[in-house]
């Protein structure tokens, strides 16, 4: 019945958890979270040197021109060794440890988004000037 079935469509635990189902709705939803978890096990958190293992890929996909570090920090960064803006140097020490020199780690913290932002503003003027 749809009120037996409220919530079941939450995979998840702690206050998502469908408490509200049948206890044999709720075995067989934990059963089925456990084949999850067998099959997926949860990931450790990922560390700086991990995050910067994409900036790696990255740069080496598109070049240094075309990659940029943000952060979001609103609850924490999930990342070990950069859960807040206060530990951003974390990122920066790790770049130069593999051998980003000063120019490319401007690039990717700013310089590259600064200069696409002027290219962009640049072009609204262009495209401004055009239309009067």
């Amino acid at each position: 019945t749809p009120a037996a079935g409220r919530g079941a469509g939450v995979a998840g635990r702690g206050s998502a958890f469908p408490a509200q189902l049948l206890p044999g709705r709720r075995a067989e939803y934990e059963k089925r979270l456990a084949a999850i978890d067998a099959k997926w096990p949860a990931a450790g958190r990922a560390t700086v040197a991990d995050f910067v293992d994409h900036i790696d890929y990255m740069v080496k996909l598109m070049g240094i021109d075309h990659v940029g570090i943000s952060s979001d920090f609103d609850g924490g960064g999930g990342v070990e060794g950069w859960n807040s803006a206060a530990e951003s140097f974390n990122v920066t020490l790790e770049l130069v440890r593999r051998g980003y020199t000063e120019e490319q780690v401007g690039k990717l913290w700013s310089g590259n988004l600064l200069r696409v932002w002027e290219e962009v503003m640049k072009t609204a003027e262009v495209i401004k000037a055009g239309a009067r």
